[in-house]
């Protein structure tokens, strides 16, 4: 993911911190040093890096700080702050008109950028949230433009306006306004063609567009791989035609993040959702807070509520958290548990959120859970519901029947034991996060310790 290398770098630099009793203002600039080369590295504007810099230092060896009986933790509180504020502070919310009023949202950016695709998720996103979105096909160059939004609009159940490529866009656009209105349409996303790099042609185009229907919001696509590139990407867009918001695609990517570092402050554009994966439902909102978290390896709580609210089923995990408290979980259980991690991006991406966890370049092998619900497939229902049945002969026939060595077999059911210990542990969690929320994160966080001990596993 974006920041990884960031992230361990930060972190290691307020490791050393933490360890001083007291902080000299040699200390605070050795520190920094570190981070500006980090900052650096990760490819964040120069120009930014230095103001982030002289912002940070003056904060850290003020007196409230170097007299402070955790002088380090106090400068990793202004880090986490001033990284906030860089990116933006405030999350950033899309303009929408109110009721039945035409929301007209213009996606731009350069051509590979993952327009298209984004156009549909926010289309997506704008249906789960009651709107009646509108996708509208005005890339009239590329040659499967058409059907690929059409192709993702259709996942998504959203309908899409096209006139095939041989009418002007800003036409196409226009004779859509029409289509919005008969159908009751109130957002009206139009996709437009982009170039390999900005040019006359595609500036006239979107300005022609803008200049025959009310675009409400002009929203820029830019990939977050192309690094600083991203940044006067933005400030080209936003000097020629003006842009209201930016998207990041491709943030889960091993970008260095410094696209999303620089480009509020270089531009004063803010970036409105993170593309966070392949899969049309992996647009997050982006909030700067959280997003400084993760950076500094404090975890992003939040954001994983909202991914367990999504994606777990609300009275299964109740279920679950009631008998991780009487210690009564079992396969099924398990099983169910690993479903719903994959729904929500697999256990490497869940991991990434949580606080405290340094995944220190480990990647987990999917195809290793895969054969621990092979084993669990095996079992029998009577099996699964009690695993106190699993004698020599039944871990005999369920090792043939998933593939593998009954040696992994015995080595998941003393592991499971193992999860079941630490998941007994979840009712002090629910207790602490409280309410309906709470129950379902601790279900999951639930299945999530009982994971992280299978470590033969991964």
């Amino acid at each position: 993911m974006a920041f990884e290398s960031l992230s361990d770098k930060l972190q290691n630099v307020f490791k050393k911190l933490r360890g001083k009793g007291r902080l000299t203002e040699a200390d605070v600039d050795l520190a920094m040093k570190e981070v500006k080369m980090a900052l650096l590295e990760a490819d964040v504007n120069f120009k930014v890096v230095k103001q982030f810099i002289a912002s940070v230092k003056e904060r850290a060896v003020g007196e409230d700080v170097m007299k402070s009986l955790t002088p380090g933790q106090m400068v990793i509180k202004i880090v986490n702050e001033e990284l906030t504020s860089l990116m933006g502070g405030e999350p950033a919310e899309l303009k929408l008109l109110p009721g039945m009023a035409k929301t007209v949202i213009m996606m731009a950016g350069l051509q590979g950028s993952g327009k298209t695709t984004t156009a549909a998720k926010l289309a997506g996103k704008l249906k789960e949230q009651g709107k009646r979105p509108l996708l509208v096909a005005c890339d009239i160059y590329r040659p499967a433009a058409v059907d690929q939004l059409k192709i993702n609009a259709e996942k998504v159940g959203v309908p899409v306006f096209e006139q095939g490529t041989d009418k002007k866009a800003a036409d196409i656009a226009k004779a859509a306004m029409e289509h919005a209105k008969a159908n009751n349409n109130n957002v009206i996303i139009v996709d437009t063609a982009g170039r390999l790099q900005i040019d006359e042609d595609m500036m006239a185009e979107l300005e022609s567009i803008k200049n025959t229907i009310d675009v409400t919001q002009t929203i820029l696509v830019v990939d977050a791989m192309t690094g600083q590139d991203a940044v006067n990407i933005a400030k080209g867009f936003n000097e020629r035609i003006g842009v209201d918001g930016v998207i990041l695609t491709k943030l889960d990517g091993d970008s260095r993040g410094g696209a999303a570092l620089s480009v509020r402050s270089v531009t004063g554009v803010p970036i409105l959702f993170a593309g966070m994966g392949e899969k049309l439902s992996d647009l997050e909102q982006f909030y700067p807070d959280r997003m400084a978290g993760r950076i500094l390896g404090m975890g992003d709580v939040l954001s994983l509520i909202e991914k367990a609210e999504q994606s777990i089923d609300e009275e299964q995990a109740m279920d679950m958290a009631a008998r991780m408290k009487k210690n009564d979980l079992n396969f099924e259980d398990y099983l169910m548990s690993m479903q719903q991690m994959r729904k929500m991006g697999g256990l490497g991406e869940i991991l990434k959120m949580m606080p405290g966890v340094n995944m220190n370049g480990l990647v987990l092998d999917d195809s290793k859970l895969m054969r621990v619900e092979a084993i669990i497939n095996s079992m029998t229902k009577k099996e699964r519901r009690n695993p106190k049945l699993l004698n020599p002969s039944r871990k005999n026939r369920i090792a043939k029947g998933a593939g593998v060595d009954i040696a992994e077999v015995n080595r998941l059911v003393k592991q499971f034991e193992q999860a079941k210990k630490a998941m007994k542990q979840m009712g002090g969690i629910n207790g602490l996060m409280g309410g309906k929320r709470g129950k379902g994160l601790g279900g999951m966080l639930g299945g999530m310790k009982g994971m992280k001990g299978m470590k033969g596993l991964f």
